[in-house]
């Protein structure tokens, strides 16, 4: 199982007490919070699934700068320009993209809990290798916390209870 995210998860940190930014919003704060949130669930899931002895493997992966259509749908103004038109030149195309998940799903050598990312200058483009998670996202703490959140707001139970590090 591969779970996406991006180098802002390193950015993110999680607004427990206004998850859906009800109070507080800033587009790109809540952005890497989103990010920071996958990061955090696929490496618990990688916890408990180790701890539950399965052979499934929790892995994480991200594209680093991939020339998508999110570049110029998603943000307005200076943001739109600086990464739609100035950056572009930058960014790898989709199909390279697309390698750190493809060998986080297929590679045998690759391990449950690793996060692969382009294994170029920041992350930004490159082959797939093993990158930096985040020490705050790979937290057991902040983990066994977003997924009883999680279970709560969804009403749904995972049978796998983590295990400690």
């Amino acid at each position: 199982m591969v779970t996406t995210t991006s180098t802002n998860h390193r950015q993110g940190r999680l607004f427990l007490d206004d998850l859906a930014g009800e109070r507080h919003y800033s587009p790109m704060a809540f952005y890497n919070q989103s990010k920071f949130a996958n990061a955090v669930l696929g490496r618990e899931l990688h916890r408990r699934l180790s701890g539950a002895g399965s052979p499934v493997r929790s892995l994480l992966a991200h594209p680093g700068y991939t020339a998508t259509d999110l570049q110029t749908s998603a943000p307005t103004g200076m943001v739109k320009m600086l990464f739609g038109r100035l950056l572009i030149p930058l960014a790898q195309p989709p199909d390279r993209g697309a390698l750190p998940q493809l060998y986080a799903a297929t590679d045998p050598s690759a391990r449950g809990g690793e996060f692969i990312g382009p294994d170029g200058p920041a992350e930004l483009r490159g082959g797939p290798a093993r990158v930096a998670l985040s020490p705050a996202a790979a937290d057991a703490e902040t983990g066994r916390r977003l997924w009883e959140l999680s279970e709560r707001l969804t009403d749904v139970r995972f049978p796998l209870r983590p295990v400690p590090d």
